[in-house]
């Protein structure tokens, strides 16, 4: 199978059909074969409804449906694990992504052999002040901070080699940082294109500013993740030690003072640095021993069940 498309969704069920339609012109275009993984995302309209007939009218129509609202990142990742083309394409509902751009994307993994491509709504029609002028600060410092030189992290159409969406895990709200997740798994060649953003056409948008404020605290995750993910302990432990050895130097001083320099002066815990010494000593402590239960968890945690489905198509 040349390509699995997989289009996470919640509430939009005026565009499916015509989304649909229009993947299908597409794929008929270029001989590809194909699948189309719609993941309802607790949809409370009547999305999973037209799924289903979809799917009857159209074999490669397939569908997996949430019990509630789990977010994209959920819903991505069991897309991820159903695909079975060998360049997976990840696209929104809304018809804000355009189909067309499919091909292109296609022929940067197989013929450009990149392993992931991200696409650059260069041109954007969304509110200027809502949504560009705070998605171009957290683009600059997702790059600043990743590492990873694009200028679009939060495009929903997106191009990978199967082997990069079996190597990643996708949790919490991290859809926006696959890229960055992708680099730290070992798939260092990742690529952009410039993509055509299509004004809504149905509906309104499901994320507000929140998603920003959301997003940038999944980057000081995910930096300290592709830091210190695999060994908590490094940094941990290393502030946990710096702490508990500046206490005990100063603990060692005002006992060396009170025995031979100030026999006669006042009580070692009427001193303000006896505080500092302590609450040095006691914060060491519990950092280094954060980073040795981190270390613990990391080797006996268990798989844990992120989503519950309630109803698939074809899979």
């Amino acid at each position: 199978m040349n390509l699995s498309i997989i289009i996470p969704l919640l509430n939009e069920e005026e565009s499916l059909r015509e989304l649909e339609q229009w993947i299908e012109k597409v794929m008929v275009a270029n001989n590809f074969s194909y699948e189309v993984i719609f993941i309802d995302d607790g949809s409370t309209d009547n999305s999973w409804q037209i799924i289903e007939t979809l799917s009857h009218e159209n074999p490669n129509i397939k569908g997996i449906r949430f019990l509630r609202n789990y977010g994209k990142s959920q819903a991505l990742h069991a897309g991820f694990a159903k695909a079975k083309g060998d360049v997976i394409i990840t696209m929104d509902a809304d018809l804000q992504d355009s189909p067309d751009e499919i091909p292109g994307l296609f022929s940067m993994i197989v013929e450009q052999h990149y392993d992931l491509v991200s696409g650059w709504k260069k041109k954007r029609f969304d509110s200027v002040v809502s949504k560009n002028l705070p998605s171009k600060l957290f683009n600059w410092a997702a790059r600043k901070t990743s590492g990873v030189e694009l200028n679009d992290f939060n495009c929903g159409l997106k191009a990978y080699k199967k082997e990069v969406v079996k190597n990643i895990e996708v949790s919490g709200e991290m859809h926006r940082y696959i890229p960055v997740l992708a680099k730290n798994a070992g798939f260092s060649k990742i690529g952009e294109k410039v993509v055509i953003h299509q004004a809504r056409k149905y509906g309104s948008t499901k994320f507000g500013m929140e998603r920003f404020i959301n997003g940038f605290l999944d980057l000081i995750t995910i930096w300290f993740l592709s830091r210190f993910g695999k060994r908590p302990m490094h940094l941990f432990g290393a502030l946990g030690s710096i702490m508990f050895i500046i206490g005990f130097v100063l603990s060692f001083y005002l006992g060396f003072d009170k025995l031979f320099i100030n026999t006669s002066g006042r009580l070692i815990t009427e001193k303000p640095i006896f505080y500092i010494a302590l609450t040095t000593m006691i914060l060491g402590t519990q950092l280094f021993l954060a980073g040795f239960l981190g270390e613990i968890i990391l080797r006996t945690k268990n798989n844990e069940e992120r989503y519950k489905v309630s109803k698939e198509i074809n899979l």
